[in-house]
């Protein structure tokens, strides 16, 4: 690369279109227009992937199943096949690497490209991201929808905006108004607990956060007010980056009320370890070591981890360790607000290390 870096970088993100239901939707003609969840069907299971025929009932993934049949009570499970999913997931990430060298995957099913400098092509961002997303229908029989702009937060919320097979193209000059009035449970990195706090605090649209500014942010919301307070002025630095090596996957959730009892902590921590067990089969990963995050009412954190001899290979193993390290603090010193779960110390094959996010 010669030159000097442009200041404006040209970012698409793509993102499949209900990747592992539509892949059996494509394998098994049976399947196409029905409501599918990619997953177990049994009492302890959870919903790995649904189609959009099953979003329209509520179903979604890392969702019990047994919540997904109530939701919708024709709903059709099937298996995963974690080796279809990643063979096609190469197919894909081999167009990209068509085009650029930066190529970011963030899981399977999406990605961040960077085209500032592409390998062929016109130098539009756009006329790229067209000819990518007809380039994997034409290879792989499968939709694909795209978001267009100068950051990777604009290009993720870009991608949103026509899904499923659609693009969105947000030009400099357009950011602004898009975030004022794109709702604030819609900002990527604003979870759900954040978002009531804002809504109850009167902010619902971008334009609402955006009248706060950086310390009052900090203050409210702690580092992330920092975050916050850039991305709702289509502020966004992070670089495209060709590897993203994870050494655990994990997820947390900050309870609205302190919970006190094992009773009401039990169902908290399930479900938490099934949103993040869906993540662990999206990976392909089997890792050794699990670890449980605690943070208590006065905001004292502890982490409590146990590594196994072989690596975590069911949810309910996954249930049961986090259960067991969270009994072994009880009774318990005070309320707590928080609990998270990871997986760690991934399993390395003879021929060198594995990637946590695959081939996309």
């Amino acid at each position: 690369m010669t030159g000097e870096q442009p200041e404006i970088r040209k970012i698409i993100h793509i993102d499949m279109d209900a990747f592992f239901a539509s892949v059996e939707q494509r394998d098994n003609p049976q399947l196409r227009g029905k409501p599918v969840a990619v997953g177990g069907s049994g009492e302890r299971s959870v919903v790995a992937a649904a189609s959009y025929e099953a979003r329209r009932f509520g179903v979604h993934s890392a969702m019990a199943s047994t919540t997904a049949k109530r939701l919708c009570p024709h709903l059709i499970f099937v298996k995963p096949r974690f080796s279809v999913y990643h063979e096609v997931s190469r197919q894909v990430r081999a167009i990209f690497d068509e085009y650029t060298d930066l190529v970011e995957p963030l899981s399977l099913d999406e990605a961040y490209l960077d085209v500032t400098y592409i390998r062929k092509g016109k130098p539009s961002a756009t006329l790229i991201a067209r000819e990518i997303r007809q380039r994997i229908w034409e290879e792989t029989r499968l939709t694909a929808s795209a978001g267009v702009s100068y950051n990777k937060f604009l290009a993720k919320m870009a991608s949103e905006v026509n899904k499923p097979d659609g693009m969105y193209v947000i030009l400099p000059g357009e950011a602004q108004s898009f975030i004022d009035q794109l709702e604030i449970r819609k900002f990527y990195g604003i979870g759900k607990v954040t978002a009531r706090k804002m809504k109850e605090m009167g902010i619902l649209f971008g334009k609402d956060l955006k009248m706060l500014d950086r310390g009052e942010l900090i203050r409210m919301f702690g580092k992330s007010g920092n975050y916050y307070y850039e991305i709702v002025r289509g502020i966004d630095s992070r670089p495209v980056e060709e590897s993203q090596e994870r050494k655990s996957i994990g997820g947390e959730e900050t309870f609205e009320q302190d919970l006190y009892i094992p009773e009401l902590l039990k169902p908290e921590l399930d479900a938490i370890a099934g949103r993040v067990w869906g993540h662990i089969q999206e990976s392909g990963q089997k890792g050794r070591t699990v670890t449980l995050k605690i943070k208590y009412n006065d905001f004292v954190q502890q982490t409590r981890s146990k590594t196994l001899s072989e690596p975590v290979v069911s949810l309910d193993d996954f249930r049961s360790v986090g259960w067991d390290l969270l009994m072994a603090e009880y009774p318990f010193r005070t309320g707590i607000r928080l609990l998270g779960l990871t997986l760690s110390h991934f399993h390395l094959p003879e021929k060198g290390p594995v990637q946590l996010v695959l081939d996309f």
